[in-house]
């Protein structure tokens, strides 16, 4: 071995100090290879491999971002937990995101875990940041050509039937009639929830460290609470609505401002609670009671979750704020040409049947597109533009108020998305407390609650704002969206259940049009003198012998 080793040096130093060696080296065309005679076929194989190689790349190309991708928002993950936890002056929020493991959220949800509630931070809605890819931005701009052929279908029709241009909104001005009387019931609804929460909860927090007797102290202020809630905030706006007989839309205005207030109130209380018997345990001598200007910001800020501080960005752009507001204006106006041209001649010119198989299922076909279109304009004008104006006024940070809804491929997926901001408000205040009350062994029974509470408040306000009883939304909701719920879980993920999700949701808008409809125009159509109280209850297009 020792030898061999020698000899290899010698090699290696006579060939160094070769003078043609050097020579050689210097001489670029001696150190090329030699060229085989079949040269052109070494440069097909060349574009062979070249190819070859490119295409495995382009295969590779995805898993790669992917992997980019998901170690990026781990990063983005931890330094929101970090940065949230070091405001709030705790450190356990930091120590779990440092430690997650398994359990660690995602920065796509951004939400802590249940102990710690929900995290705030400064985020654009979805749609804003999509709406600058050229390609999403096209289909808002069809979206605003249908709008236009719309006004000039009702404009010749008009001039068509009438010789003239019929520039009438008589339906919007129906629907939104007596707003005297919804600006002074909204009025109302405001003060007393502005104080009356806030000073009953300031006088149990400042009194029950000192009170001889704190669970008497605390059941007389939860009572007065209740009393506040149910009887005042809950029966007043409704008794208003029916006693000067609003039209729809203004019902709609003073119901949904309702449940709102409803549930601003009990986010405040629920989250500050816990907060005042904390420092009554540790017998601390300050006691955490927010501030009214705290208070007040929280209920006009477009969330259902009370913090005493927010997420704020730094200016308010007004060009913004006007036109969100412009595009709601423009939704409603859509609404409009949508009913005026879709709905109202298919409830109005339907021949006079009774009701029957062959009647309801023609009606259902013929709303699904109004129904969508409704179901669309909706979602774009609360949850986007309304929520987006409001965030912006008050230079509110956290503008998620929904999710990508539209890429769901399971209902599941899609209740968590399409509304975050009551989504949230269900996830900590309904199913969490219920299962820190009843152990987490009955997720099933938390998730029916839910459910339940949701279709209710959701068939209350449809029977309030249309003055009648037929609970549709509610067999839907409850029965069939329930039940999909559970067979069209988070495990499907392909594609075809994207179409599934969609092909039921449009069957589903078709049903509630049609079914609501049909009993508007019953009652229309067939009114009684003196109605009971089960004529409200009991569905008048079964029995009308005209329903239309």
């Amino acid at each position: 071995m020792v030898g061999e080793e020698m000899s290899l040096r010698k090699r290696l130093s006579k060939s160094s100090d070769d003078p043609e060696e050097k020579e050689d080296q210097g001489n670029p065309a001696k150190q090329a290879p030699e060229t085989p005679s079949n040269g052109r076929v070494d440069i097909k194989e060349l574009i062979a491999k070249k190819k070859q190689l490119t295409a495995e790349a382009e295969e590779l190309k995805p898993y790669f971002m992917k992997e980019v991708g998901t170690h990026f928002d781990d990063f983005v993950t931890n330094l929101i937990e970090k940065s949230v936890s070091l405001d709030s002056g705790g450190c356990a929020l930091t120590s779990f995101s440092v430690l997650g493991g398994v359990n660690n959220h995602r920065a796509k949800d951004l939400r802590a875990p249940p102990e710690h509630g929900k995290i705030f931070v400064i985020r654009r809605s979805l749609l804003d940041e999509l709406f600058e890819v050229d390609h999403i931005r096209t289909i808002y701009h069809m979206f605003i050509a249908l709008l236009i052929l719309f006004i000039l279908s009702t404009l010749v029709v008009d001039y068509i039937d009438e010789g003239r241009l019929v520039l009438e909104f008589n339906l919007i001005y129906y629907a939104f009639g007596q707003l005297p009387v919804v600006i002074c019931t909204w009025c109302a609804m405001f003060l007393s929830t502005l104080s009356v929460p806030y000073f009953l909860f300031q006088h149990w927090a400042r009194g029950y460290s000192k009170s001889s007797h704190p669970v008497i102290h605390s059941f007389f202020h939860g009572l007065l609470l209740m009393v506040f809630q149910i009887g005042i905030l809950g029966c007043g706006p409704t008794y208003a609505v029916l006693a000067y007989t609003l039209p729809p839309a203004s019902r709609c205005i003073v119901i949904f401002e309702q449940i709102r207030m409803i549930m601003k109130v009990h986010s405040f209380v629920r989250e500050n609670v816990p907060r005042v018997l904390t420092s009554a345990k540790e017998k601390s001598r300050t006691v955490p009671v927010p501030t009214v200007n705290q208070y007040l910001y929280f209920l006009f800020a477009p969330t259902l979750i009370y913090r005493d501080n927010y997420p704020r960005t730094p200016t308010v752009r007004w060009g913004y704020v006007a036109m969100q507001f412009a595009q709601v204006f423009g939704c409603l106006f859509y609404m409009y040409y949508v009913f005026e041209r879709l709905c109202a001649p298919l409830f109005r010119n339907i021949k006079q049947e009774p009701f029957s198989a062959r009647v309801l299922v023609l009606c259902v076909f013929n709303s699904i597109l109004p129904g969508v279109l409704g179901l669309l304009l909706t979602f774009f004008a609360f949850l986007h533009c309304w929520l987006n104006a409001f965030a912006e006024m008050l230079r509110f940070g956290d503008r998620m108020f929904y999710k990508d809804w539209w890429n769901s491929t399971s209902y599941s997926n899609y209740y968590r998305t399409w509304n975050v901001v009551v989504h949230d408000w269900l996830y900590y205040y309904a199913y969490k407390d219920f299962l820190w009350f009843f152990t987490k062994r009955f997720k099933s029974a938390a998730m029916l609650a839910v459910f339940a509470v949701s279709a209710v408040v959701h068939e209350y306000a449809l029977a309030v704002c249309l003055s009648f009883f037929y609970p549709v939304l509610f067999v839907l909701f409850m029965f069939f969206g329930m039940a999909f719920n559970f067979i069209v879980n988070d495990s499907r993920k392909r594609p075809i259940w994207n179409v599934m999700m969609w092909t039921s949701l449009f069957a589903g808008q078709g049903v509630l049009l049609c079914f609501y409809s049909q009993e508007w125009y019953a009652r229309q159509h067939c009114p009684l003198k003196n109605p009971t109280f089960l004529d409200y209850i009991r569905p008048r297009s079964w029995t009308c012998r005209y329903v239309f």
